[in-house]
C-alpha cells in the first residue's frame, strides 16, 4: 500500500508556491529543480492541480500561484487532484471471483467491509491535514533565517 510520490511532489510544489509569492515567478523549470522530478513530470501535476482549481499557471508566461487559502487546500483535495480514484485503489483485491474454491469465491466480499472501513479512515484523515498546517511544519523545519521574503530553499535554488 503506498500514496503515489506524485502527491509528496505536488505538496512540496505548493509549499514552493505559496513560499515565492511575491518573491520569484514560479515556473515547471524552478520546481523541476527544487524537487528533482522531470519538467514534464511537474507540468502534469501542475496540470491536476490546475484542473482541481487549487492554482493558477497563465498560458505562456508561467508563474504559479494559488488561488485558494492553504488554510481551505486539504491533503486530501491535493491527493485526489492527482489520483482520482486513488484512496478506492489504495488497497486493491487479486481477481479470482471465477476459481472454483470456496473461499476464492467469497474473498472480496470478506475484503470489502475492512478496506472501506480503511479507505474512509485514509480520506477522514487526509481532510483534517490542510496545505496551511503542512506550509507551518515547514516554517519551523527551516532555517530560521529565512523568512518569507527569501529563497525557500535557501542557496540550491535562485529565486
Amino acid at each position: 500500500m503506498q500514496i503515489s510520490i506524485k502527491c509528496s511532489i505536488a505538496v512540496h510544489c505548493l509549499i514552493f508556491i505559496h513560499e515565492a509569492k511575491g518573491i520569484a515567478k514560479v515556473t515547471s523549470n524552478l520546481l523541476s529543480e527544487s524537487t528533482g522530478s522531470n519538467p514534464v513530470v511537474i507540468r502534469n501535476i501542475l496540470s491536476a492541480l490546475k484542473k482541481a482549481g487549487l492554482i493558477t499557471v497563465p498560458r505562456g508566461t508561467g508563474g504559479a500561484e494559488l488561488c485558494v487559502d492553504p488554510s481551505q487546500i486539504t491533503l486530501y483535495q491535493i491527493y485526489t487532484a492527482l489520483e482520482p480514484k486513488g484512496v478506492t485503489e489504495l488497497i486493491g483485491i487479486h481477481p479470482c471471483q471465477g476459481r472454483p474454491c470456496p473461499v476464492a469465491q467469497n474473498i472480496r466480499k470478506v475484503l470489502e467491509p475492512p478496506y472501506h472501513k480503511i479507505e474512509d479512515a485514509v480520506k477522514k484523515t487526509m481532510e483534517g491535514i490542510t496545505l496551511q498546517s503542512m506550509i507551518e511544519t515547514f516554517r519551523g523545519l527551516a532555517n530560521p533565517k529565512n523568512s518569507q521574503d527569501e529563497d525557500p530553499c535557501g542557496s540550491n535554488v535562485q529565486l
